[in-house]
């Protein structure tokens, strides 16, 4: 066995993208940070990303997610508890097709953004096309996915592509 195989050396890809993660944690600048995940999620999981969104709301960054039950609807309840002018809530469709429990939510959300354009769509190909603008908002992506979940995969892929720092926590 080679020295370079013994140490298990990161690839060189992979050290740029550590160096990135750590420049950002050391920044103290506001930065934007999009929250993605799934709609489904176990109730541990849903007071994690709360904590999370509260925290780095109460720290000044903006945040930017989608307006669906589960990771999004904690992001959403999180960030209003903290500061209302800090989120912006892109939806994939229009407000009307939402659902009713997220339809209060949403009612208190600032920075609301509908795309009726894409009421035509199924909601998993508007879903694909919001997140890809959520991701164009951003300076970095926390996403809540499982690993059978298509478009949130497909998303992060797109954000480490366009060179943000992505955090991919998965539930299974």
């Amino acid at each position: 066995m080679s020295r370079s195989q013994s140490l298990d050396l990161p690839q060189i890809g992979r050290i740029d993208t550590l160096a990135q993660e750590l420049a950002l944690l050391q920044d103290k600048g506001q930065r934007r940070i999009a929250f993605l995940g799934s709609r489904h999620v176990p109730v541990v999981t849903i007071h994690l990303v709360e904590l999370i969104a509260r925290s780095l709301a109460q720290e000044g960054h903006s945040i930017v997610t989608s307006g669906s039950q589960g990771v999004n609807a904690a992001v959403i309840r999180a960030v209003l508890e903290v500061d209302p002018s800090l989120l912006t809530v892109l939806l994939p469709q229009s407000i009307d097709r939402q659902s009713h429990e997220i339809s209060n939510l949403l009612e208190k959300v600032l920075h609301l953004i509908e795309k009726p354009d894409n009421d035509d769509l199924s909601l998993p190909m508007a879903s694909s096309l919001c997140n890809q603008e959520i991701i164009s908002r951003c300076d970095q992506l926390i996403c809540f996915a499982f690993h059978d979940s298509e478009t949130l995969l497909s998303s992060c892929h797109s954000a480490e592509d366009m060179g943000k720092v992505v955090s991919l926590l998965f539930f299974d």
